[in-house]
């Protein structure tokens, strides 16, 4: 499989690929690249709807010039702590951000909520967030607070006036079952459609089948969601693979 950053050629590819309809992992197998390579390339450059190649490859250049010019100063360099690659621990933030906007989190907020998961203490002061992201502040500021409404991330306050953004565990079981009462609340009024459609009518049928099938989604989730919770916190070597059917240990 090769490696490297994408060539002009492959982004011209890439273009080809969607304008065809095809899915990122079609592409990527005709490149034989990963297609989370494939995905990370279209998504940081407009979308499916908006990739164009000779764009993608300027803004891919400048972003490596911008980087080669921070470099001496190094204020997103990432401590190398436990031994870690900085140059990996970056690529893999560009990952990590990119799937966080394929599920539908704006790019801004996607950065910052990848940036605290790879914290070790799991938060960042509004001011670490912005050095390391190389933001400016408001940025940071219009993201905490999307994601503050949005309960994906909580702030603490230090001694003094300052404060820290935390990217909890929990979270993922919270976003979970907002997802679940989101997937029900669209069966229940799939459901009240059937009246009017009138029983019986093909359109009915329709609404009445999405209702049963997305009821089933949202319980599966809730149950899922519960009988998993604890693995948040489960310690390193310590994580369970038999959590179905075990109550959760936090609530």
């Amino acid at each position: 499989m090769p490696g490297g950053r994408l060539t002009q050629q492959e982004r011209q590819q890439i273009a080809l690929g969607l304008a065809d309809g095809l899915a990122y992992a079609e592409i990527a197998r005709r490149l034989d690249r990963p297609t989370s390579t494939i995905t990370r390339e279209v998504m940081r450059n407009g979308g499916p709807a908006a990739y164009r190649a000779d764009l993608a490859h300027r803004a891919t250049e400048r972003r490596a010039h911008r980087r080669r010019q921070a470099a001496p100063r190094g204020p997103k360099a990432l401590p190398e702590e436990h031994g870690r690659d900085p140059e990996a621990v970056r690529e893999y933030e560009e990952t990590l951000t990119t799937a966080f906007i394929a599920s539908g989190t704006p790019k801004m907020m996607a950065r910052v909520m990848a940036c605290l998961t790879l914290t070790d203490n799991g938060s960042l002061t509004a001011a670490e967030l912005a050095q390391r992201l190389e933001v400016s502040p408001a940025s940071v500021s219009k993201a905490i607070t999307f994601l503050e409404d949005q309960g994906l991330i909580r702030r603490e306050r230090e001694e003094g006036r300052r404060e820290r953004y935390v990217f909890d565990e929990d979270i993922w079981y919270q976003s979970m079952m907002a997802s679940a009462r989101s997937t029900a609340q669209v069966a229940e009024t799939s459901r009240q459609g059937v009246g009017v459609m009138g029983p019986g009518t093909p359109a009915a049928t329709r609404l009445e089948n999405a209702a049963r099938f997305l009821d089933f989604v949202a319980e599966t989730m809730i149950r899922a969601a519960g009988q998993a919770r604890e693995v948040l916190y489960a310690k390193p070597g310590t994580a369970s693979d038999d959590t179905a059917g075990q109550e959760p240990a936090h609530r």
